[in-house]
């Protein structure tokens, strides 16, 4: 793995609905394409590609179903990150070290844990191909294989970190570069960016503004900054409800957002950022900054682009209410690296973990999966100037509506849904989800 490529051993958790449980249908005809079992440890009953929170939520799983001996897990990295703490991290929060736990802690006793990379996927012979021409087959495959980071895309990047000033709460290279260049900062412009690609936990970029916004004014810098929000997007938020709320979180705290700005450039030793206008393409604006704070584009790993599981775009083609593959029933995806029309984010593993777990017990019995509807979770808002303590959390389905867990307004700032993040949902991660 590269070293700004994709940390596939977590997706973002924000807040989240841990199960859904869907009921059961009869299947008239269903058929596998299942394959005879190889030599010991060369074929697996299940077989996870991925150790982040999809893969090893759903390893815990299939353990249950079909015992530890016949389940398997491909994942080439040593450390598991709890990701959502990275915001944190890079605003002078939380410490990075309590972000890691070695792979090993966190597979499940007794699954197989391939210390390897999968280069290739044969969904036809039930089989993938790891580093080294090593073959492994299956009977049902679960792909959990994350997104892929890739700041190379944006000229002057990744090189341009090694420059002060610039961080980025998305990689374990560069997380706490975000809080010295915070720390750091003493008059101009704070800018933070959002690419013009899918991003895994899409409100991680506002959250470290409003983290960084309540430095600031707990400084006494802040009258000596101008906080810039440069999006591809053309709307701060997807959901009116929410982005109502945060609309007037921005007017409070005097942000400006800039819409249809997408990063292509950064010249790190000048300290400039340069941004093309989509509404008017090939115009470009040059950006001075004190602070840069970069999402990098983001797309589905290599392995799958062009793959027989991917649809065009290179994404695990999936069914959004069953999490099973379009083509291959004995084939499912989970969280970031497929086709769901929902946000990346742990928080929606979380839900998908139980649905997926449902689809899988019932194709085993040859019955047909149900439809379920999936909800997906994203903790927005600001803070305070005397503490990182309001958050906004939002839960909405598939067509944007809000779907929300708690009998209350979610689109208000709550300082209940601060400690939920912050406190209670990383002993949740480590110990529920996963587990």
């Amino acid at each position: 793995m590269s070293q700004f490529g994709a940390v596939s051993s977590c997706s973002h958790l924000c807040s989240g609905v841990w199960l859904l449980k869907p009921g059961m249908q009869k299947m008239s005809s269903f058929s596998l394409h299942t394959a005879a079992r190889c030599a010991a440890r060369d074929y697996y009953e299940v077989l996870v590609l991925g150790g982040g929170a999809g893969g090893i939520a759903m390893s815990a799983r299939m353990k249950r179903r079909v015992g530890a001996e016949n389940v398997a897990v491909v994942e080439p990295s040593k450390t598991h990150y709890y990701q959502p703490l990275w915001t944190l991290v890079g605003g002078g929060a939380k410490q990075l070290a309590a972000s890691a736990r070695p792979m090993g802690s966190v597979i499940p006793k007794g699954v197989e844990w391939i210390k390897s990379q999968v280069t290739a996927l044969d969904p036809d012979k039930n089989c993938v191909w790891l580093e080294n021409d090593i073959k492994v087959s299956y009977k049902y495959l679960i792909i959990a294989l994350g997104i892929s980071l890739h700041y190379e895309k944006i000229k002057g990047l990744p090189e341009g970190f090694n420059h002060p000033k610039i961080g980025s709460n998305y990689s374990v290279q560069t997380v706490e570069k975000t809080w010295r260049a915070l720390q750091d900062f003493k008059e101009g412009n704070a800018i933070f960016t959002f690419p013009n690609t899918p991003v895994k936990c899409a409100g991680a970029p506002q959250k470290i503004m409003y983290l960084s916004d309540a430095y600031l004014r707990k400084t006494g810098k802040r009258s000596k900054a101008n906080i810039m929000f440069n999006t591809s997007l053309g709307v701060i938020f997807g959901v009116k409800k929410y982005a109502d709320a945060l609309l007037e979180v921005i007017k409070d705290r005097n942000l400006t957002v800039n819409y249809k700005r997408n990063l292509i450039e950064v010249r790190a030793d000048k300290q400039e950022a340069v941004f093309e206008n989509l509404d008017k393409p090939g115009v470009t604006e040059v950006h001075q900054y004190e602070m840069l704070h970069v999402t990098p584009p983001m797309g589905p790993p290599a392995v799958l682009v062009n793959s027989p599981v991917s649809d065009e775009s290179g994404w695990v083609d999936v069914h959004k209410e069953t999490l099973q593959h379009k083509k291959y029933p004995n084939v499912f995806g989970i969280g970031d690296c497929t086709n769901l029309p929902t946000s990346k984010t742990a928080a929606a593993v979380a839900a998908q973990s139980g649905v997926l777990d449902k689809t899988i017990s019932l194709v085993m019995k040859n019955e047909l999966p149900v439809k379920k509807v999936l909800r997906t979770v994203l903790v927005l808002g600001r803070n305070s100037p005397e503490c990182y303590n309001k958050v906004i959390l939002a839960e909405f389905d598939y067509n944007a509506q809000p779907l929300e867990t708690f009998p209350i307004d979610q689109s208000k700032e709550r300082a209940t849904m601060y400690h939920m993040k912050a406190d209670m949902m990383p002993l949740l991660y480590w110990n529920a989800l996963l587990k």
